[in-house]
């Protein structure tokens, strides 16, 4: 076995922060008996700062919790992490995401062979293809150059690139990106109602090339497409990043513009690999490049550094305490740029596909919470939909702000509106507002008592609701691949402490398996499939 399977709650910090979490920690007053709370709960990494002192946590929990890391041996765990274990046990295979951004040989290896130059290979061919894209060099099938890119797949094939492309859309070139990944045909044909196919790059995305929504979307695509061209035509507009060579060359797709991808690299982080073809398409090789360089800085931070100020080791150490020892069963990522509108349901997938798990690494029921409910939206827009529930709902939820110095597009008045609103709505969320602060505000209002009586007990807020502030330079290629980078060893860390395997996904293929039969059922003249009753009249209804 790889990773050891080592239950987190035979450590002696399990039992330890069990007893902790019964205190009462106000942050305030955590800031009053510490003035140096902010330099000693706050990390700085390039053009990162990270701000976890608005926490429900001391020193001694902090010290509790990373006895947990070493009880899992994540040291270790990490050396096998990014030397190409197979730490995947159940698919036998290793998670390198990591070595796609590696600029270096890290001796990195899957089954005993070094997979360096074989990724550099395939990184040169993306940007030999994305240059010749930008430049016109390389042309549609009627010879005009390139306007639109379309990216086909599903799951991290189209949540991964179509976040960046939409992160970076201030970097975008003169290719205009699109994304197809939901088998619903009003979704496809939304898509491709105002392309000119002659202008169209399609680029399909599927390792295995049967995915049942990526397929039935580029048979769709393709259909519309030859309505205007030839099936010789084919090989110029579309290009295709799987390992099923000979279904794509069926599909009409020329072998040369066929990028591989590898096993030991999940959906889920595989913008980094050819999967990414769209990003360096749309947005510029170079770009692309930021990308990968930014994302391996992350990972030598995360692998160098003392995990007391490692910051993915860190916010992972703050997830768990909330979800196992104060009950909070999500946590919110409020990115204050609508340029990051998509991170949020990135790294639900990320988060909730790898670490949904309720068996142990040895194949025992875990009889402890694993996984985190996440969700988000871009603020200012949230604080006037959910901010209402986080302020004064029953509910603890955690929450990480995302914000930069600097504006893109330049319109400082505005930026600084929005900034205004990011610190402020961290200090609201710890501070409160207790019941003299609102009689106050209330009196000076002119009410009289009764009218301020029945008012208060409303307008109280009890504060203490925990935060980590991430506040960053600016918005660009290299500074949103360390973010993502961030989230990715975040979710590692989890998993090896947890005991879980993060890297396998088979809670996905149940579904996929039974509406094999369900479509049999759907499209034949009777139901021959046995479901059960719900299903079956179900099913019926729609049929009639």
């Amino acid at each position: 076995m790889a990773l050891k399977s080592n239950s987190p709650i035979k450590s002696e910090g399990w039992k330890t922060l069990e007893e902790l979490s019964k205190l009462n920690f106000n942050i305030q007053s955590l800031f009053e008996e510490n003035p140096n709370r902010f330099e000693d709960f706050s990390i700085r990494f390039d053009d990162f700062l990270i701000d976890f002192s608005k926490n429900l946590i001391d020193e001694n929990v902090l010290n509790q919790l990373l006895e947990l890391a070493t009880h899992a041996d994540l040291k270790n765990a990490i050396q096998q992490y990014f030397s190409g274990e197979a730490i995947n046990e159940t698919e036998n295979r290793s998670v390198l995401h990591t070595a796609l951004r590696s600029t270096k040989d890290n001796s990195a290896k899957v089954d005993g062979q070094n997979v360096h130059s074989d990724i550099q290979k395939v990184l040169d061919k993306i940007k030999n293809f994305s240059d010749q894209i930008n430049s016109g060099n390389r042309t549609s099938f009627t010879g005009q150059n390139f306007t639109d890119v379309v990216n086909i797949g599903i799951g991290g094939s189209d949540l991964g690139p179509q976040m960046v492309v939409d992160a970076l859309k201030y970097y975008q070139k003169d290719i205009t990106p699109h994304f197809i990944s939901n088998v619903d045909g009003d979704h496809v044909m939304e898509t491709i109602k105002d392309l000119n196919p002659e202008t169209t790059l399609f680029v399909i995305v599927s390792k295995s090339f049967t995915t049942q929504e990526t397929l039935s979307n580029a048979n769709t695509v393709r259909n519309w497409f030859l309505k205007c061209a030839k099936k010789e035509d084919v090989k110029h507009n579309f290009v295709a990043v799987s390992t099923n060579i000979e279904a794509v060359e069926e599909f009409g797709i020329d072998k040369n513009n066929i990028f591989p991808m590898y096993d030991w690299v999940g959906g889920r982080f595989s913008l980094w690999s050819a999967a990414g073809l769209s990003i360096a398409v749309s947005l510029g090789s170079k770009q692309f490049q930021e990308l990968l360089v930014g994302a391996e800085s992350m990972d030598l931070h995360f692998k160098n550094s003392d995990f007391r100020s490692n910051i993915p080791v860190i916010l992972a150490l703050i997830s768990i305490w909330y979800n196992n020892f104060l009950n909070a069963e999500s946590e919110a990522v409020i990115p204050y740029t609508q340029y990051l509108q998509k991170l949020a349901p990135y790294l639900q997938q990320a988060s909730m596909e790898s670490n949904g798990k309720s068996v142990d690494r040895s194949g025992a029921k875990v009889n402890y919470q694993t996984g985190n409910i996440v969700w988000g939206e871009p603020g200012t827009n949230s604080q006037h939909a959910f901010f209402q529930l986080i302020h004064q709902g029953t509910k603890l939820i955690p929450a990480d702000f995302i914000g930069f110095k600097s504006s893109l597009n330049g319109n400082q008045k505005h930026h600084d509106i929005l900034m205004a609103n990011y610190f402020a709505q961290t200090e609201a969320l710890m501070k409160g507002k207790t019941k003299d602060e609102v009689h106050a505000e209330l009196k000076d209002s002119n009410l009289n008592s009764e009218q301020i009586q029945k008012l208060v007990p409303f307008k109280v807020f009890e504060g203490n609701k925990p935060t980590n502030s991430i506040l960053i330079d600016k918005l660009t290629p290299n500074s949103l691949g360390k973010l993502i980078a961030m989230y990715e060893h975040k979710i590692f860390v989890q998993g090896v402490i947890w005991n879980i395997f993060s890297y396998d996904q088979w809670g996905v293929e149940l579904g996929k398996q039974l509406a094999k039969n369900t479509l049999k059922d759907i499209t034949s003249t009777k139901i021959e499939n046995e479901h059960d009753s719900s299903t079956t009249n179900l099913i019926k209804a729609y049929k009639s």
